[in-house]
C-alpha cells in the first residue's frame, strides 16, 4: 500500500513484541499509577516494537491510544467493578490522566506526526487523548454500533466507521505524508463517500476500494484513523452493548 517499509511479517513481529504490554498497563491503571508510570510502560513497549521491526513504526499509535484505554479500563474496574461501559472508561481516563496528557501535549514532539500537527495547527494525538478521545467516543464507536444495528456485516460496519473517522479526525499521519492539502483531500473523499450512501450501497465496497487505491497512489496513509477504528473495535468487545 502506501508503505513500502513494512509487510504482514513486520506486523506479526510487532504484535508478538507487544503481547504483554496491554496487560501490564491495564494493571498499572488498576493500581492508580501516575502518568509517568504509564509513559514508562509505553516507552518500553515502543522500544521492543522497534527492535522487533528493525526500526519500523508499526504500532506506535496503538501503543499510545490502546495503552491509555487499557489503563483507563483498569482504573474503571477498580472503581466500579462489574462490567465496563464506554462513558465510565472515558471518565476515568480524563480524571486520572487528563491534566498530565494536556501538559504532555504542550511538549514539542520529535515524531513526524507531532511535528506535522504543530506545523499545520492540528489537534495532536496527546490533545485528543487529554480530551478523552472525542473522535473515538463521539464518532467512531457510535458509527460502528449504528452500522451493526443496521444489519451490516462486521467488515462493512468497520469500513463504514473508518470513513466516518477519516472525515473528521485531524490525522497527523495524513498531514505528515500529504501536507494539509492531503489531509483535507482525504477528509473530503471520506465525507463524499458517506454522502453518497457509504458502504451499504450496492457498489459501496468497490467505491471504498477506489478511494483506497487513490490514497495509495498519493502515498497517503490514514494511520490515526486506523488506530481509532481499532480502539472502537476494542471498546465494542470489552463493553456490553447499550
Amino acid at each position: 500500500g502506501s508503505h513500502d517499509d513494512m509487510d504482514a511479517h513486520t506486523f506479526m513481529r510487532s504484535l508478538f513484541s507487544l503481547r504483554r504490554y496491554f496487560v501490564q498497563i491495564a494493571e498499572a491503571g488498576a493500581e492508580g499509577a501516575d502518568f509517568p508510570v504509564l509513559e514508562r510502560h509505553g516507552i518500553a513497549a515502543e522500544a521492543r516494537m522497534l527492535a522487533a521491526t528493525g526500526g519500523v513504526n508499526t504500532h506506535r499509535g496503538a501503543i499510545f491510544m490502546l495503552g491509555l484505554l487499557c489503563a483507563a479500563a483498569g482504573a474503571a474496574l477498580r472503581e466500579q467493578g462489574g462490567a465496563l461501559h464506554p462513558a465510565g472508561l472515558r471518565d476515568a481516563l480524563r480524571r486520572y490522566w487528563g491534566d498530565a496528557l494536556a501538559r504532555r501535549s504542550q511538549r514539542p514532539s520529535a515524531l513526524p506526526g507531532g511535528i506535522a500537527a504543530r506545523r499545520h495547527g492540528l489537534r495532536s494525538a496527546s490533545e485528543e487523548a487529554a480530551l478523552g478521545f472525542p473522535v473515538l467516543f463521539e464518532t467512531a464507536l457510535p458509527a460502528l454500533q449504528r452500522a451493526l444495528a443496521r444489519g451490516l456485516t462486521a467488515r462493512q460496519a468497520r469500513l463504514d466507521a473508518l470513513f466516518h473517522i477519516i472525515a473528521v479526525l485531524d490525522d497527523s499521519n495524513l498531514a505528515h505524508r500529504g501536507g494539509l492539502a492531503g489531509l483535507r483531500g482525504a477528509q473530503c473523499a471520506a465525507q463524499g463517500f458517506l454522502d453518497r450512501g457509504g458502504i451499504a450501497r450496492p457498489q459501496g465496497l468497490q467505491e471504498a476500494q477506489a478511494v483506497a487505491d487513490d490514497f495509495v497512489r498519493r502515498r497517503l496513509s490514514p494511520g490515526g484513523a486506523a488506530d481509532t477504528l481499532a480502539a472502537a473495535c476494542w471498546l465494542q468487545r470489552v463493553c456490553p452493548a447499550p
